[in-house]
């Protein structure tokens, strides 16, 4: 089945590493964009590239990186009209993901299918940086204030909606796969190399990429340990062979 799905998919290892460009500067995020366009598949453009540069960032990856994906990374969160037209102006971009908050419900959500064009939804379900004590803090019910469980009832929402996957750290995407199939996208993020550690790091849920990908993450989103080592493309060829020793342990293990 693991083999079946990624033949299906035609993807390479290295093309399952999401980078994000969490930078305010246009020429560093493009600089990076030119140094890991051969050893990553997507780049990501979230909030503080995005407000820094503005759409026009995205033809400028696009020109620089042509074979490689676009995630934009807005999490947009917003009463439906508003964010319906939002996705509609995002479908002209030309990026294939982009994200929403789960937590409005399908009501919220469904509208936004009909926007999309060649797009990919991903709903958010619980960011990796939120622990119990904080969904606690905001007044999540105790019955669900425990993160896997509110990662799979709002990864099921999604699901309802029509959209095409959800982002949930790595502790969870087995579940998330196991109640929902294969084919339902499982976007991962957290993601931290073994035996590294990373100061004032905000990441709490976090798993190394093995652990991630043979879980069941279809793609992994992997920052600090690129963009802080000493080779940043080395580390992202290393990265991209534990995601294949990771496919390789499912088949042999028959993980479904």
């Amino acid at each position: 089945m693991a083999e079946e799905r990624l033949k299906q998919r035609g993807h390479r290892p290295f093309e399952r590493i999401i980078f994000p460009l969490d930078m305010p500067d246009h020429d560093e995020a493009i600089r990076y964009v030119g140094l890991l366009k051969d050893r990553v598949g997507v780049f990501k453009v979230g909030l503080e590239l995005f407000v820094a540069c503005g759409p026009q960032i995205i033809k400028r990856i696009q020109d620089e990186a042509p074979r490689q994906k676009i995630f934009l990374d807005i999490k947009f969160h917003d009463i439906p009209e508003t964010m319906k037209r939002a996705l509609r102006v995002c479908s002209t971009l030309g990026v294939d993901f982009v994200t929403v908050h789960c937590s409005e419900g399908t009501r919220a959500l469904e509208p936004l299918v009909e926007e999309k064009g060649g797009m990919k939804i991903l709903g958010v379900t619980v960011l990796t940086s939120t622990s119990k004590d904080d969904l606690k803090e905001v007044g999540i019910d105790i019955e669900i204030s425990e993160p896997e469980k509110l990662v799979l009832k709002r990864a099921e929402l999604a699901k309802r909606a029509g959209l095409d996957g959800i982002v949930c750290s790595g502790l969870e995407v087995a579940r998330v796969k196991e109640k929902l199939g294969e084919e339902f996208l499982a976007i991962t993020p957290g993601i931290r190399l073994l035996d590294s550690t990373i100061p004032q790091d905000d990441q709490i849920r976090i798993v190394t990429p093995f652990d991630a990908v043979v879980n069941g993450a279809d793609y992994i989103v992997v920052g600090r340990p690129i963009r802080d080592a000493e080779d940043p493309q080395e580390t992202a060829s290393l990265i991209a062979e534990e995601i294949q020793k990771a496919e390789d342990y499912r088949i042999t293990h028959k993980i479904h």
